[in-house]
Order: C-alpha cells, then sequence, then structure tokens
C-alpha cells in the first residue's frame, strides 16, 4: 500500500503552489471549465474533449492535473489517466493511477489513491471514492509522518494506522476508522475498533488523546487517558480520569475559552484518598484519615482597550502534600493574584491582590498574608526647569492574616532624574528623592522576629536622598575585537531615617549583590529604607570579539558615617565598609556559557555568595551544571535570610538522529555550618532523573526514572517511573 514513492515524491508539486500552470487561465465564475494541454482533441459527435500532455483543469476552486484526460460533455464525467493529482479548494491533493470524476473535479473514484491532507498527513488506499467533499478509502493506511528520508529514498514510517475503510469528512474535520490497527515501527501494537480523530486541519475536534502511564511508590501503576471535546472553535475542555493500581481513582478537568476580551483557563484534580499529616515523615503505619482531595487552578489575561488590562490567576489545594503526592507539582508556597492594570505613554496605575497558601510542613496557615488591595500609581513628567524627568509615585498596601499581624500603609513619593555627559564622555545622573509615609499594625506581638515587628498604632515616616552617579566608558580594540572598561562611582546622601518603628512586610529577603549595589536603596521594598551616606565604586569591563564575548562587574561600598546600621551581619552591609560582590559572564558562540556570582568578606575575602551556571554543547547534546552557596553567617532568628549550598546538574546525549539520553540531578549540600537549624548531613539528594527518548517528526517515544529523596506526610520518597507516548498531528 505504501509502496508509492513516486506519488510521496509529487508533494513538491503542491508546495510550489496551485495552478494554473502552463498559461491555463482561471475560470471566470464557478460554472466554468478551464484547461491547458500540449494537444487537444474533440468528438463533435460523442461530444468528449480528450487533452493528452501535461493536463491542466479548473473548476470552482479545484484543480485536475493528468497526462491524458477524456471529458464527455453530455455525461460530465471526466476520467484521468497518468500520474492523477486532484486538489480541492482546501488544499488537500488526491493522487492516482485512474481517476472518474464529475465535471466539478469534486466528486469521482480514484484507483490506488493517496490523499496528501493539507498538513502534511497522508491516505493511502487500494480505492478511494469522494461524494459531496467526504472521501470513503477502501483497505487504507493514514499516516502523518515522512514517507521518505532526506535524501528522497522512501521510507517506513514511524507510525500509522491500517483500516478496512476509513472515511475523511473535511466539514466536520474528522477521520474515521472501521476495524482499525495501530502499527508502530513496523509492527502491529494496539487495536483500535472504532477510532476517529480529527484530520489536524484548522479547528481541530474532539476525540481521545495519547495515554501517560506513570509508576510510583505511593500510588502504584497509573494510566491517565484525555479526552478532548472541543465545544466550539474557541472553546473546549480536556477531562482525564486517572486510574491508580494502589489507590482510588482520580480526575482531571481543564476548561478554555478565548474571547474577544482575552482568554482564560479553568482547571482541577479531585479524589477520595488517604493522608497524612505533614509533620509525620515516610512513616506508613503512622495515623491518617481518609478525605476528599483536590486542587485548582484558574488564569486569564483580558484586554479591555489599549489603556486597561486584567490579569488574574489562583492555585488552591486542600492540604499541604497532595501536590506531591500526586506527582502535579513540587512548589511549597501557591499564590492567587489578580492585578488591574491601566498603562499609557505617562503613566501607570495597578491595583492589585494576593494571597498565598504554604505547603511547607512548619508553616501555619494564619501567619500567610493577604494583600487586599495593593494600589500603585506613577506619572512620568519632563521638568521645565533643570530637564531631566520627574516620576511621582503613590502607594498603598493592606495585609490581613487571619492569625497574625496586620498591616495597612500609604506613602506619596517623587523623583528627578537627570542625565547628562560632559566634554571628557562621562555620564553623570542626578537624582533626587523624597518620599512621606504613613503605617498602621497590630496584633505586632504575633510576629517572631522582633525586627520585622514595628510598633503598634500609627507611625509615620519621612524619606529623602540625594545621589550623583558617575559612569566612564573607555573604548578600544582589543585581540581583534573591541573592549570597554567603565568605572563608575555613586555617591547618596540621605538623613537618618526612623526604620525600626515601621513593620517590615516587603523588604526581609536583603542581601548586597551586583544587581543592588548601586540602587538608591539596597533592601528590596519599601517598608525599609538605607539611610546614611555612602559612596559606591565600581568598574565594568566587556569584551567582544568574534564568536566570543565577556561581561564582568565588581565593586564595594563605603560608609561615611559610623552609625549602627539595621542591616544585620552576614548581609555585607552592616559594617562602614560593605563585601565586595561581582559578576562574571562568558559566552563562545552558541556552545559555551558560564555566569558567575560572588560576594567576598570585606575583611578576609572569604566567599558569603558563590552562585555558579555552566551550559556547555549545542541543542541536543549538553551539559549544564548550577552551584550555589550562601554562607552568610547571619543570625539563625531571621528565617529570610537562611544559608543555604546546593548543586544542580543535568544533561542531553544525542545518540543519534532521534534517540537521546538525558538525566539530572539535584543535591542539597546544606549542613550545620551553613545553617545551624539544618537537619542535613550536608550531602542529601533531593531528586535524581534518568532517560531515554525517541524524538521524529511525528512521534515521541520516551522512559523516565525519577527518584525523590523529600519526604512530607504521605508525599513519600521513592521511584516513579514513566511511559510517554505522544503521536504528533493525532488529535488537537
Amino acid at each position: 500500500m505504501w509502496a508509492q514513492p513516486l506519488l510521496a515524491q509529487d508533494l513538491q508539486d503542491r508546495e510550489q503552489g496551485p495552478p494554473p500552470a502552463g498559461g491555463t487561465p482561471l475560470p471566470a465564475n464557478d460554472q466554468e471549465v478551464t484547461f491547458s494541454a500540449a494537444q487537444i482533441e474533440y468528438d463533435d459527435d460523442a461530444d468528449i474533449v480528450t487533452a493528452t500532455g501535461d493536463v491542466r483543469m479548473l473548476r470552482a476552486g479545484s484543480r485536475l492535473r493528468a497526462e491524458k484526460v477524456s471529458w464527455n460533455r453530455k455525461t460530465g464525467e471526466v476520467t484521468a489517466e497518468g500520474n492523477v493529482a486532484v486538489v480541492n479548494p482546501a488544499g488537500d491533493t488526491a493522487y492516482g493511477d485512474n481517476v472518474r470524476l464529475t465535471d466539478t473535479l469534486k466528486d469521482g473514484v480514484i484507483e490506488n489513491l493517496l490523499l496528501v491532507l493539507d498538513d502534511g498527513g497522508r491516505l493511502a488506499a487500494d480505492k478511494g471514492t469522494r461524494v459531496n467533499g467526504v472521501s470513503t478509502l477502501d483497505h487504507a493506511a493514514y499516516t502523518p509522518c515522512h514517507v521518505t528520508n532526506p535524501d528522497g529514498c522512501p521510507k517506513n514510517p514511524s507510525w500509522k494506522i491500517t483500516a478496512v475503510r476509513v472515511v475523511h469528512d473535511p466539514v466536520k474535520r474528522r477521520i474515521s476508522y472501521d476495524d482499525a490497527k495501530l502499527t508502530l515501527f513496523g509492527q502491529p501494537l494496539i487495536w483500535l475498533p472504532g477510532l476517529s480523530h480529527p484530520d489536524g486541519s484548522e479547528g481541530g475536534g474532539s476525540g481521545l488523546l495519547m495515554p501517560n502511564v506513570n509508576y510510583s511508590r505511593t500510588n502504584g501503576f497509573e494510566i491517565a487517558t484525555p479526552y478532548y471535546i472541543q465545544l466550539a472553535p474557541n472553546r473546549d475542555v480536556t477531562l482525564t480520569p486517572h486510574i491508580y493500581s494502589s489507590v482510588l481513582p482520580g480526575i482531571e478537568a481543564q476548561y478554555r475559552e478565548l474571547t474577544s476580551l482575552g482568554a482564560y483557563s479553568v482547571g482541577g484534580f479531585l479524589t477520595y484518598s488517604r493522608r497524612q499529616s505533614p509533620s509525620i515523615v515516610d512513616d506508613p503505619t503512622a495515623d491518617s484519615s481518609r478525605d476528599i482531595r483536590g486542587y485548582f487552578e484558574a488564569n486569564g489575561r483580558f484586554q479591555f482597550d489599549p489603556q486597561w488590562s486584567l490579569s488574574a490567576s489562583t492555585r488552591v489545594t486542600t492540604d499541604k502534600t497532595f501536590l506531591r503526592r500526586y506527582d502535579i507539582s513540587r512548589d511549597d508556597r501557591l499564590r492567587s493574584t489578580f492585578n488591574l492594570e491601566r498603562i499609557d505613554a505617562d503613566s501607570y496605575l495597578s491595583i492589585a491582590g494576593w494571597a498565598v497558601q504554604s505547603l511547607r510542613a512548619e508553616d501555619k496557615g494564619g501567619n500567610q498574608p493577604i494583600a487586599l488591595p495593593a494600589i500603585d500609581y506613577r506619572l512620568r513628567l519632563d521638568d521645565p526647569l533643570l530637564g531631566g524627568k520627574v516620576q511621582i509615585q503613590a502607594n498603598s498596601l493592606a495585609i490581613l492574616r487571619t492569625a497574625g499581624q496586620d498591616t495597612q500603609r500609604a506613602f506619596a513619593g517623587a523623583r528627578w532624574d537627570l542625565r547628562q555627559y560632559t566634554g571628557l564622555g562621562q555620564e553623570l545622573t542626578l537624582t533626587a528623592y523624597s518620599r512621606a509615609d504613613i503605617y498602621h499594625t497590630d496584633d505586632v506581638l504575633s510576629t517572631l522576629t522582633p525586627s520585622y515587628r514595628g510598633k503598634a498604632g500609627w507611625e509615620g515616616r519621612a524619606i529623602g536622598a540625594l545621589a550623583a552617579d558617575m559612569r566612564w566608558p573607555f573604548v578600544g580594540e582589543f585581540l581583534g575585537g573591541t573592549q570597554q572598561i567603565t568605572p563608575r562611582v555613586q555617591m547618596v546622601a540621605t538623613p537618618r531615617t526612623k526604620n525600626l518603628d515601621i513593620p517590615n512586610e516587603d523588604a526581609r529577603a536583603v542581601d548586597l549583590e551586583d544587581s543592588n549595589l548601586f540602587a538608591l536603596n539596597r533592601f528590596p521594598g519599601y517598608d525599609r529604607w538605607e539611610d546614611g551616606s555612602r559612596v559606591t565604586y565600581g568598574v565594568e569591563w566587556a569584551v567582544d570579539l568574534p564568536r566570543f564575548s565577556l561581561r564582568s562587574v565588581v565593586g564595594q561600598s563605603y560608609r561615611l558615617n559610623s552609625r549602627p546600621s539595621i542591616l544585620p551581619e552576614g548581609t555585607g552591609l552592616s559594617d562602614r565598609h560593605s563585601d565586595i560582590v561581582g559578576r562574571t559572564t562568558l559566552k563562545y558562540g552558541n556552545f559555551v556559557e558560564f555566569t558567575h556570582r560572588y560576594r567576598l568578606d570585606k575583611d578576609n575575602l572569604a566567599i558569603r555568595r558563590n552562585e555558579m551556571d555552566l551550559t556547555l554543547g549545542s541543542s541536543r547534546t549538553y551539559v549544564t551544571a548550577a552551584y550555589l552557596r550562601l554562607n552568610r553567617d547571619i543570625d539563625p532568628s531571621i528565617e529570610d535570610l537562611r544559608d543555604r549550598e546546593e548543586v544542580r546538574l543535568g544533561a542531553r546525549l544525542q545518540l543519534a538522529r532521534y534517540w537521546s539520553v538525558f538525566g539530572s540531578t539535584v543535591i542539597d549540600l546544606t549542613g550545620r555550618q551553613e545553617d545551624p537549624l539544618s537537619q542535613a548531613d550536608g550531602f542529601e539528594p533531593v531528586r535524581h532523573r534518568l532517560g531515554f527518548l525517541y524524538d521524529d517528526e511525528c512521534i515521541e517515544l520516551g522512559v523516565t526514572w525519577r527518584r525523590d529523596y523529600d519526604a512530607t506526610g504521605d508525599a513519600r520518597r521513592g521511584n516513579t517511573f514513566l511511559l510517554r507516548v505522544a503521536l504528533k498531528n493525532l488529535g488537537r
């Protein structure tokens, strides 16, 4: 059935565009037939037109090409012979040896048929009949795969479906089979009675998708078989039952819709199973209870006009271990947000809110913040007096906790920036900043870290700062390329600021690094302001050569006064001299990319932050490595600044054109030396993964082994095996 290499290669004609060819004129209307040929004969008595030699025939958007065509004008029958190709208005092309059609070129019978769909899929049959656009094929096969290799030689497709009868309905956009069999790499794999699927054209259609097979220690064998339902061209639902060998089944659903204003999706997972307290670690004999368990998620974005938009998302679960237990996510926090925005050329308004559900065993739900609302408005203006830009900002935030500290905040501020260039090529930026804050808070004793509490009741604060920042780039030739060396000096002066009387909700995880070295305020949020006067200095180095680039920056700051800092020991900013921070990025073509971030202790050059990321290889074969060590020696009572050390490794090896092996590992190297409260021994594997993958133009077949070492409640450590088979172009 597939021994038609010449016909398969003839698809190249279709890529050149539809007829006319050879000077065939376009029909004036749907009733007119036009054609061209090397020779034309006309039988007056029988009223038969016979054309030979590269015949091209057109009518109502349908085209026919053959070596010989006979057209009986009395009966309306068209008979074509020799390398016949018939193209319908949708772009589907039928190839055959002998073709009998009506003179509309839409209906007829084709012997030894090869039907090439517009998306590239192929239907081959001993005989094909088309009536009113519906093609019926006898003893047929379907595949979306290539049937020739890059050299043009015939080859067996990776997979195909054979059937006694195949029907393609272009109106319903479906292909249906009677007594079908799926053949994978030439071997019959499964019998598929009553199979049907979308034909891959625009809009798709409903039907079964490929199942996923999984095995885990906790749930046993799992098979998930998604069923896709197209409700309308802009709406669909996917229902996925999950069947397990060791636990009760679950049901997953996702609804998606595209509207005139935007798009949104809603999904979830629901089951009934036994669960344990997250404080119980890897103990199957511990007390547990059965309950309804599930997960819900939704997200969407809507654009009301060129300025106004709304984005929102939510993720919630019934308990702390459900997502890990059913391998949905490894996240330890779920966030729900909404954000109404207005953006134009010179102003920005955001009205937002968010809530957090912590999945960490030690966190209490009542202590998680709920922000409602969080409002931010910014207006940018030109300075008519001195030049430069002025930005005005107004901000308010209300944070609620069901069993913790509540905080409300509002402030208004203005910032002026002027950037100029001197005659020596120096870039000078002058900045002035002022802000007035008002806070209210209660239940401060429920916050465990004293420096985060602030005073109960109402508190006000004024902030001001002046800054001058100078960059002086030097550019020249270097090793056949260019290099740029840019010294940079910044001076910031700000009066003493009332900080500890104010609660700290958004400026806790402070850490000196290259990204905030020259910031006006090195705290990450608004609740803390770095006061005093300081000078910050550093140098940037950039090298650009053919296929090679290097970017590096290093710097330090010095406080001009000796007042004690509110920044805790270990952040790199607590003393008059800060720690030394830097970053180096190196790229060589698309083969090597390396980034190193670091912080060195100002006194003994001990490494307080060491972060490296390396990617080596091509898109097919590569190695990735990442290492992080935070060794800041910060007071362990400050929970937002814990030290950590870990390494991540990953690799992919292309064994052959379609075959590859891949793997990754994450290892927690944190010990008591980094974190006195850590229970780790300094070498704790977190996750290992190893897999094999076959991936060509029409099938993806993979086997993956994964071992998890982190156990919480009923989400136990153990092995998971995943079998993935994806038949591309089958389904949506």
